[in-house]
């Protein structure tokens, strides 16, 4: 039961990106998002896109720091893990966000 976050080593956009996620639920990460003010577009099939000037605030708030192998091995243990090609369980496999987020970068480099 914790919110994870990786290192923000993700480029896009001219910015750097981390990825916030839940070992519990969707809905622990859209609460603890909504808590530190993450826009929910900002949600992308599993995780947030959160850009490098947010981090901070993020690990005060308490989400815990680490690697993004570990991050992806969490989410797929807690079988929150929603590739790309493989939709959730809502049509759109993000739970009525639309197709493009305005601010990550993990869906252009391949795996999200």
């Amino acid at each position: 039961m914790a919110i994870y976050i990786d290192p923000p080593t993700w480029p896009g956009h001219g910015r750097m990106w981390s990825h916030l996620v839940s070992d519990t639920s969707f809905e622990e990460l859209h609460s603890f998002a909504a808590a530190i003010g993450a826009p929910r577009r900002a949600f992308e099939r599993d995780h947030y896109d959160l850009p490098e000037e947010r981090y901070t605030d993020a690990v005060r708030a308490g989400a815990v720091e680490i690697g993004s192998k570990e991050l992806v091995r969490l989410l797929t243990a807690a079988g929150l893990r929603r590739p790309k090609h493989r939709p959730g369980p809502a049509a759109t496999g993000r739970e009525g966000v639309p197709d493009e987020p305005t601010g990550g970068a993990s869906h252009r480099r391949g795996g999200g």
